[in-house]
Formats: C-alpha cells, structure tokens, sequence
C-alpha cells in the first residue's frame, strides 16, 4: 500500500541520517555536501508524494540494495 511504501521510505531515510548524524559533534564540521545531502533526504516525504514516485525511490538492485542515487551517501 501507499502508506506502507512511504513508511520504508522514511526508515530507510532515519537509517541514511543516522550513518551521518556523528558529523554534527561540536568538533567536527559537517561537509555541505552531506548537509545538502541530508535536507534531500529530509524533504523526500514532501517532495515526493505518489505511488509510482515512492516505487522508484525503493527501487532495488539485484543484491537487494537501494537503486534510487538519493540513498547514496556523497562522498563530496
């Protein structure tokens, strides 16, 4: 259903921000890459709203990992 593709959606997105969540320690300066990064991720919900939208975001590859270039980190 509609709900449950955009509930994975967020989990995988929680998962994604929690891989970086250590760039916010005081001593450590987040990249605006990754900043930039984590509000697409941040605003997936908002900015994509229909079921076909929510399959292409949970799209996988044949080793079951996420196909869609949102979910990959950007190194800068």
């Amino acid at each position: 259903s509609k709900a449950n593709k955009l509930k994975e959606i967020k989990f995988n997105r929680l998962q994604k921000l929690q891989e970086t969540d250590w760039y916010s320690n005081s001593d450590v300066t987040m990249p605006d890459y990754i900043k930039t990064w984590r509000q697409t991720l941040r605003d997936l919900p908002q900015n994509n709203t229909t079921e076909s939208q929510y399959d292409t975001l949970l799209e996988r590859n044949a080793d079951g990992s996420l196909k869609n270039s949102v979910w990959t980190q950007p190194t800068e």
